[in-house]
């Protein structure tokens, strides 16, 4: 269970994230949707620990992240979009290896990790095989693999599809519906209204750091007597959709 609870971030003078609370259950994939500048990166930040609380609080399985930060990440797996930030010149176990080890876990518990991975993912042929030269495809799959080697309950993926193609797309979408079966904890932010119906459970619309709604898609278009969830979004945060 995720429980965020009157989360704020403030940085100066600034406002980032105001007053935010949800909660996300197991096996439940929730959309994060707002504008750039919502907050919707920071949130996920703070969840993470990646970034310090003003004020509220976050709970993961009972696990505060403001006390309690190590265990916290350690129940949490994160995948961003845009560049997967990989390292050219090390294999791809090796990728995998060094945040499995700053993780906790041993040589030998990380490489038959990585092997179960290798097989899940189709990566058997390259994954003692340098990086550098992979397809987008290829890096997907070992960042994913990066994202999840130490098992974590809770995933946070922060516009993962962002730059991809349609291949890279699928794999990542895949994936998500995995983590579903699994009974993991999701948190997903995305621009594409469409890949939000297509996978989302509920959504968590923010603007300006503040919360505008949170329900199932379903009852948002029910509520707004529209069953285009692009125009509802945006009669929510007051633009044009036409823009």
């Amino acid at each position: 269970m995720l429980e965020v609870k009157n989360l704020t971030k403030k940085f100066k003078d600034a406002t980032v994230v105001d007053n935010l609370s949800f909660e996300v259950k197991e096996g439940e994939v929730v959309g994060l949707l707002g504008e750039n500048g919502a907050g919707k990166t920071t949130t996920l930040r703070m969840i993470s620990t990646m970034l310090k609380i003003t004020s509220g609080e976050v709970i993961v399985n009972d696990l505060s992240a403001t006390n309690q930060g190590n265990k916290v990440r350690g129940e949490i797996g994160i995948l961003f979009g845009g560049d997967v930030g990989l390292y050219d010149r090390l294999s791809a176990r090796e990728n995998i290896k060094y945040f499995a080890n700053l993780f906790g876990m041993s040589d030998d518990e990380a490489n038959k990790r990585i092997d179960d991975l290798a097989s899940e993912f189709g990566m058997i042929e390259y994954i003692n095989k340098k990086v550098g030269k992979f397809s987008r495809g290829m890096k997907q799959k070992v960042s994913i693999a990066r994202s999840i080697v130490h098992n974590p309950s809770v995933m946070l993926f922060d516009e993962p599809c962002t730059g991809l193609d349609v291949r890279a797309t699928r794999i990542i979408h895949d994936f998500i519906r995995k983590c579903q079966d699994d009974k993991k904890v999701i948190l997903f932010s995305s621009h594409s209204m469409t890949e939000v119906e297509k996978l989302c459970d509920r959504v968590i619309i923010i603007h300006k750091g503040k919360l505008l709604e949170n329900s199932t898609i379903k009852e948002l278009k029910e509520k707004y007597s529209n069953q285009d969830l692009e125009d509802v979004f945006f009669s929510l945060i007051g633009g044009d959709s036409n823009e």
